[in-house]
């Protein structure tokens, strides 16, 4: 076993070697516990993300901005990389996406209390639902015709709406709902609760954008240093730096 990680690892390695080095910008939004400058390294995320990188020997930099600005950005030119995206058909004509390196698990919030569920999408035509404009929540969602969705920034206003009556839903991985409702929304835990039933689980990647000359390789990089890093360790020790 231990010769065959050690094979693993070795074929990992030299696959992450850069043909070229390039210095990245790298772009987020506010996503903690995954995304958020007031956090150790930027979050576990973009430590994950810049720690791959940088093994395969390119530079980066991080900017946080709200997230329809990250997209916007993006394919302007003006980022090269947005840290964490799930991926959708639509972003997939502007940025390739990487293997996915996290898992999110999207769930729904409801007033505590509220007998509402989540029994596929026609369940939810009756409900006004805050959702983070230009989020991709799950393809089947988003496409959705005739679904009540109220645009907000961020997740954390739409939680305060829920919590107001001014929507019935809203949704958001279960661990970044977490996070605040530990934090910034402590004063509207006991307000909202988590829906049983999830919408889904998205793989969440990194995208390059496709007008980068070397989007392909550093792709391929990307998705060997995570590997890499699964096979000695360093990938799981992250997430206990980050309490996860």
């Amino acid at each position: 076993m231990n010769g065959f990680r050690g094979a693993v690892l070795w074929v990992a390695l030299l696959l992450v070697q850069p043909v070229v080095a390039e210095h990245l910008r790298l772009a987020g939004n506010p996503w903690p516990p995954f995304t958020d400058q007031r956090l150790p390294q930027n979050g576990l995320a973009v430590e994950l993300v810049t720690t791959a990188l940088q093994r395969a020997g390119h530079t980066t930099e991080y900017v946080e901005v709200p997230w329809a600005r990250a997209l916007r950005g993006f394919q302007q030119g003006d980022y090269d990389v947005v840290v964490a995206a799930w991926y959708s058909p639509e972003r997939a004509r502007y940025g390739r996406f990487s293997e996915p390196y996290l898992v999110n698990r999207i769930r729904f919030l409801r007033r505590a209390g509220t007998p509402l569920e989540f029994r596929g999408l026609d369940s939810l035509r009756p409900f006004s639902i805050a959702v983070v404009r230009g989020y991709s929540y799950d393809p089947a969602f988003d496409k959705a015709p005739g679904l009540d969705r109220v645009p907000v920034l961020e997740f954390a206003m739409g939680a305060r709406m829920l919590a107001a009556g001014r929507v019935q839903l809203t949704l958001e991985d279960e661990l970044v709902a977490r996070y605040h409702l530990r934090h910034g929304l402590r004063e509207i835990r006991g307000s909202v609760e988590f829906v049983e039933t999830p919408l889904s689980e998205n793989g969440l990647h990194i995208m390059l954008r496709r007008s980068h000359p070397l989007h392909r390789q550093i792709v391929r990089e990307f998705d060997a240093a995570i590997a890499a890093m699964k096979a000695d360790g360093s990938y799981r020790r992250i997430f206990r730096r980050h309490g996860l």
